[in-house]
């Protein structure tokens, strides 16, 4: 049960779900999470560590960056099944399709230290 619940406080949060959804169209770092979302650094960091933790999210590191990419699920029969359902929900929410469509145009190439 301890699985299921981590995996539920992790959806809980509506820009949790958003990154999920972002992270489905293609990986991504955290400036650029950030820059979607426009949010703090840190808040984006403490929902990647809330995501990683529940099996929903993994982190590559390349070079300097760290690259999120969605789960294989692998990790508990629970973040599979919500990860699979994910990808046919929420798509059709105006917030969501907005979202995607800004992420689509961001790249951390362009975004610049403030």
């Amino acid at each position: 049960m301890k699985d299921f619940i981590k995996v539920m406080k992790a959806l809980s949060d509506p820009n949790r779900v958003k990154v999920l959804k972002m992270l489905q169209h293609r990986p991504m770092c955290v400036c650029e999470i950030q820059a979607a979302l426009d949010i703090a650094q840190p808040t984006v960091s403490k929902h990647l560590k809330g995501l990683e933790e529940a099996g929903l999210v993994r982190c590559e590191k390349d070079g300097l960056w760290a690259n999120y990419n969605l789960s294989d699920g692998a990790s508990s029969p629970y973040t599979a099944s919500l990860l699979g359902n994910l990808r046919h929900w929420l798509d059709q929410e105006p917030e969501i399709a907005a979202l995607i469509d800004k992420t689509q145009k961001i790249r951390r190439e362009n975004l610049r230290k403030k």
